[in-house]
Formats: C-alpha cells, sequence, structure tokens
C-alpha cells in the first residue's frame, strides 16, 4: 500500500482519509468546508499529498459510505497504522472497536473493562485523540447516565447524536442527551 491522503462522499458530507504503508493513518469527518477537512487530516500528516487510494483503502471508504449510510458496519476488516500511538490509547480504541453499531458504552465502563474503573477520564482523553473516528467509533461512547460526552468533530456533539440516530435506523437514540 502507498501513501496519501483524499477526501470522499458519504450521507453526511465529505470525510477524509489518510494512508501509508501499513494501514490508515487518520480518518476525518467532514469540517465546514472540504479545505478545512484536508487541513486537518495534514496537522498530523503534513508530508502526505493527495492520491488515488490503493484497493485496501476503497474498500475502508466503502465500508465508512456504508455504515453512514445505515448499514450496521463494524468496519474491524480495516487495517489501522498503531505506530506511536501510547499503549492505554490502544486499549482503549480496542474497546471501542469491539462495540456494535447501534449501541453504546459509557465512559466508566470502557474504564472498568481496562482494570481501572477511575479511568474515565483518561478514556475520555484518548478517545479525543482518536485519529481514525468511525472506524474506531468514538461516538459510540457517552457519560455516565447517557450524558453524551465530549465529540471533537466539527458540529461537536450534534454530529455525535447524528451518527448514533444514523446506527439506530433513526430511531431509538433520539431520546439520549
Amino acid at each position: 500500500m502507498n501513501e496519501g491522503l483524499c477526501l470522499f462522499d458519504t450521507p453526511i458530507g465529505r470525510c477524509g482519509i489518510a494512508w501509508g504503508e501499513r494501514g490508515l493513518l487518520a480518518t476525518q469527518l467532514p469540517e465546514a468546508s472540504d479545505r478545512h477537512t484536508l487541513a486537518r487530516l495534514r496537522r498530523r500528516h503534513p508530508a502526505l499529498q493527495e492520491a488515488l487510494p490503493p484497493p485496501a483503502v476503497q474498500a475502508a471508504i466503502g465500508g465508512i459510505v456504508a455504515l453512514l449510510g445505515g448499514e450496521p458496519r463494524d468496519l474491524m476488516e480495516v487495517a489501522l497504522d498503531l505506530e506511536g500511538l501510547q499503549d492505554f490509547a490502544l486499549r482503549v480504541y480496542e474497546l471501542a472497536r469491539a462495540i456494535p453499531p447501534g449501541q453504546t458504552r459509557t465512559y466508566g465502563e470502557l474504564a472498568t473493562a481496562l482494570g481501572d474503573p477511575a479511568a474515565a477520564r483518561a478514556v475520555g482523553r484518548a478517545l479525543g485523540a482518536n485519529p481514525f473516528p468511525i472506524v474506531v467509533p468514538c461516538h459510540r461512547i457517552l457519560g455516565a447516565g447517557e450524558w453524551s460526552g465530549g465529540f471533537s468533530a466539527h458540529g461537536g456533539v450534534e454530529t455525535k447524536k447524528k451518527l448514533l440516530r444514523i446506527e439506530a435506523g433513526g430511531k431509538g437514540q433520539q431520546d439520549l442527551f
């Protein structure tokens, strides 16, 4: 797999994706404009140039588009380049990826699963730095009492709610928050 980045159309707007030899380097939810979406990807990967995605990245894009279109996809087949990420974040991302579409967990539940119930804030920080939104579904993690928690994508918590509604087939998650 070569390296590069590109934008692609989804039901929620133009997302971005960056890839390298070992897998995806980053994904990006839509920003206010294509220019802003590309700029956000380039903050993490300034040397990457726009390119046509290779087959594995095209397959990842197809899975993301399908999920954002309401198909229950887990995207576990998408290879991620995890080099340079801290062990704690890797464990959080692994737990987040195991949450099925349409379901949620709390920061506290993830902290407990990691063996430290007091680490809910650390779980939140790791998810706030998630370089792979949608593929690592940080939007499926809520605060205690179904409080939304934060969301660092453009649109903040409203984007998080939108993603959860899509995964719930447009129903069920409306009453959250």
